[in-house]
């Protein structure tokens, strides 16, 4: 099995590299919280005191919060590409802008180091349970060689073309999710406001043409107004602008997009930016004069 060096170990990253440690990996793990790295230990991982420390190995994973942070770990001093050594495959989970995606992959090629983009969706119940759906960008050979690792976090694992189409299918899939979230929060308004019960309604439609993974995964929270963090607002906003930037960059217009991008921009405003996604639902009552304060 692989030494698999993992860097990032948030509410995704953690899971993941449990499941990599479960498979038989040897995984050197590195955080700037202790405590995530505490938890990998427990799991049976290795911590790993830096970056550095965690380069020494024959793949090492990236899931870091945003492009100025893979710039940092990746490019930076210090960081995995002054460090590696030639033939290292080096897989970013993260979410980040196409076009950093794609310059990482330059300076690593210059290197000798093999990168893909390999963001993922499924939150942190997919994280846990090895069900991510995740949209690799690379050279076919690299993503092949990445598999033993990818099949152990994902259930869906797609080539979905060269470096920086990874990112840009995680794009697409944002705006579908938040515009998700956005329309079933607004049919819960609406049910509610009619005197009608939300839990019924919405099993009905999770079994037509309405149905959905948000509405299979989501309804019973939503309407509970559970909003435990699965993915933040935080980090939803910041896709939404990864989604729009890339809209802008093609030369095409998604006024839906736009408008849901505003909406999870209203729910930070409104300090809901540490809960789950589904709280946009609150945002929509917010409007409708609903206020679930």
């Amino acid at each position: 099995m692989s030494r698999i060096g993992f860097v990032g170990l948030g509410i995704m990253g953690t899971p993941m590299a449990a499941n990599l440690v479960r498979a038989g990996h040897e995984v050197l793990g590195h955080d700037v919280d202790a405590g995530r790295v505490g938890q990998l230990v427990a799991a049976g991982g290795t911590a790993a005191g830096s970056v550095a420390a965690a380069t020494e190995a024959d793949v090492v994973v990236t899931m870091l919060p945003d492009s100025p942070q893979v710039e940092e770990v990746v490019l930076g001093p210090g960081g995995v590409l002054e460090h590696a050594k030639p033939g290292l495959l080096l897989v970013d989970a993260s979410t980040i802008r196409p076009d950093v995606a794609e310059r990482v992959a330059r300076e690593a090629a210059e290197r000798g180091v093999r990168a893909l983009d390999a963001p993922v969706s499924g939150g942190e119940k997919g994280a846990v349970d090895g069900t991510l759906s995740i949209m690799v960008g690379g050279a076919t050979g690299d993503v092949e060689a990445a598999r033993p690792v990818l099949d152990v976090v994902g259930g869906t694992v797609v080539h979905v073309g060269p470096s920086g189409a990874g990112q840009t299918v995680k794009a697409a899939n944002q705006l579908v999710v938040a515009g998700t979230y956005a329309l079933v929060a607004e049919a819960i308004v609406l049910l509610e406001a009619s005197g009608v019960d939300p839990a019924p309604a919405l099993d009905v439609l999770a079994g037509g043409l309405a149905a959905s993974r948000v509405l299979e995964l989501k309804r019973a929270s939503m309407i509970a107004r559970e909003f435990t963090p699965g993915f933040r607002i935080d980090l939803h906003h910041k896709d939404m602008g990864i989604a729009l930037a890339a809209a802008r960059d093609a030369g095409v217009a998604l006024p839906v997009t736009g408008v849901v991008a505003q909406l999870v921009a209203a729910a930070r405003a409104q300090g809901l930016g540490a809960l789950d996604h589904s709280a946009l639902l609150m945002v929509l009552e917010t409007i409708s004069g609903r206020d679930y304060r």
